[in-house]
């Protein structure tokens, strides 16, 4: 079984390479210097990686993130993302690794690829999809847990997960690819190739609100 979390490692670290680090992408703001800094320091960096998923410690991931900016240079910095997590590293562990960045690098490689203008979406081999569609099953009422609406995510084929159960503002059906799917739960509403199904005010709402980890 291929494993696709580091196919895309590879695919984002030559893509950094042959951008530079001042060009945007779909992180809030940040260049390709930025992203290359935090993925970075989310596997490297053991103070600094709680603070990407607990608020309060954010100030700190901040704090430590400028600081590794400061001390490498762009291309040493996509260097040390493409080689990978150091041995010390939860995410240098088999299975856990890939477990953890199956959609953490599919995700930020689009956040980069899309950004740009004149993108293409992607033909995703058929085992990548599924990897994505298992990682999204497991991931996503958490992801969408601020939705205003139901969520129901369905693949071309017919096959469902109900993300998040109906509310009083009633529920969206969202059809596409699996990796479509995954855009969108991560809060790329805009750029996710996607079909919707339900009232026109709950599919406006739905794309309006605020997703991701």
């Amino acid at each position: 079984m291929t494993d696709y979390s580091k196919v895309e490692r590879l695919a984002l670290s030559d893509l950094f390479d042959r951008l530079g680090p001042d060009q945007p992408t779909l992180c809030g703001g940040w260049t390709t210097h930025d992203l290359a800094v935090h993925l970075y320091v989310r596997e490297a960096d053991p103070i600094a990686g709680p603070g990407i998923m607990i608020p309060a410690l954010s100030d700190t991931t901040e704090r430590r993130m400028a600081q590794t900016k400061a001390k490498y240079s762009f291309t040493e910095i996509v260097d040390k993302v493409r080689t990978g997590p150091p041995t010390f590293s939860i995410y240098s562990f088999p299975g856990l690794g890939h477990n953890l960045n199956t959609t953490e690098y599919f995700v930020h490689h689009e956040d980069v690829r899309r950004a740009q203008p004149g993108f293409a979406v992607r033909a995703l081999p058929a085992e990548q999809q599924q990897g994505l569609w298992r990682a999204l099953k497991l991931g996503a009422k958490a992801m969408t847990r601020k939705a205003p609406t139901g969520l129901v995510l369905r693949l071309p084929d017919g096959t469902r997960s109900v993300a998040k159960k109906p509310t009083d503002a009633g529920s969206v059906t969202l059809t596409g690819e699996a990796a479509e799917l995954v855009l969108f739960c991560f809060g790329r509403q805009e750029v996710a190739q996607v079909d919707f199904e339900g009232e026109p005010e709950a599919i406006q709402r739905l794309q309006e609100a605020s997703f991701g980890v």
